[in-house]
């Protein structure tokens, strides 16, 4: 899986822990604060590594959202090995935009076919695609990853849309994409999910995401919110696991849409529907939290 059209391909043999980048994040939020904010558009390179499931921390994520407990890597897990390529290329020097305070609005996964525990995986990572959008500008963070060696189609590929506040001068950004909106909540549930901080500590420590609004109540009231928040993922995966089989073979379109955050504590409801959609929401207020669909083949 070459490097798309017009970037170039840098290989970095080992990437610093996602707590590194969330601190040299953090680190240039603070320095932008001071200094005028950096302008042009998004660096057009693309980031290689390699990366390798563990079978402790497969073996926790299974059991945290309820995949059963295979050598088969789920397709949010694999959004795990991949995330910190994704990463790196926000905390970049040349990223125009502040990787602290972006927010995680929509998330397409296409997996071509199953990945297992011991293979060895590329992760090919770069970002593209400013849209304008009414509260700002949104870009797409693209990660792929193929079994090493393998030449031909990448067996997993995922774009993660973000939502930054503000758009930089030089930044040139496309017409807004055109999104569907959240349905109604159900009138009832299929199964209720019972969130904690408890919960958020252990996605947080199983993806190595540990994004401050997650972990810490003074970095998410920093940001705007009461308490923690749970991690989008965390609820997406839980989405995807709570699908029919039947929707989850070798090849899928796994497709989420985040809507109001998940404050913690939290009792959201949850429901698929036949034709693949799925919904969850607030059981309290009624507020979608995420909604979106999975496609077999």
């Amino acid at each position: 899986m070459p490097a798309p059209s017009g970037y170039r391909e840098k290989h970095v043999s080992e990437l610093p822990s996602l707590g590194g980048l969330y601190a040299r994040a953090g680190v240039r939020a603070g320095v932008l604060a001071v200094r005028p904010p950096r302008t042009g558009g998004l660096p057009e390179v693309a980031l290689r590594t390699e990366a390798r499931a563990d079978a402790a921390t497969l073996t926790a994520y299974q059991q945290l959202v309820g995949e059963p407990g295979t050598d088969v890597l789920p397709p949010g897990y694999v959004h795990t090995l991949a995330f910190p390529a994704a990463m790196a290329i926000m905390t970049r020097p040349d990223f125009p935009l502040p990787a602290v305070g972006m927010v995680h609005v929509a998330n397409r996964v296409e997996q071509r076919r199953r990945l297992g525990w011991g293979e060895e995986l590329s992760v090919l990572a770069w970002a593209e695609s400013p849209r304008e959008h009414k509260r700002g500008v949104t870009i797409d963070l693209v990660t792929e990853v193929s079994v090493a060696g393998d030449s031909g189609q990448p067996a997993w590929r995922g774009v993660s849309t973000y939502l930054a506040s503000s758009r930089p001068a030089g930044l040139e950004a496309g017409p807004a994409a055109e999104r569907a909106g959240f349905p109604e909540p159900p009138a009832a549930a299929s199964a209720i999910w019972r969130l904690g901080p408890q919960d958020t500590a252990r996605y947080a420590e199983v993806s190595g995401d540990r994004n401050p609004i997650h972990t810490s109540r003074v970095a998410a009231r920093a940001f705007g919110f009461p308490r923690r928040i749970a991690h989008g993922m965390h609820t997406a995966a839980l989405a995807l696991a709570g699908m029919p089989n039947a929707l989850r073979g070798e090849s899928l379109t796994w497709s989420v849409q985040f809507g109001k955050p998940v404050v913690l504590p939290a009792t959201v409801g949850f429901r698929p529907s036949p034709d693949g959609s799925f919904v969850a929401w607030n059981r309290r207020s009624g507020k979608i939290h995420l909604a979106g669909t999975v496609t077999p083949g």
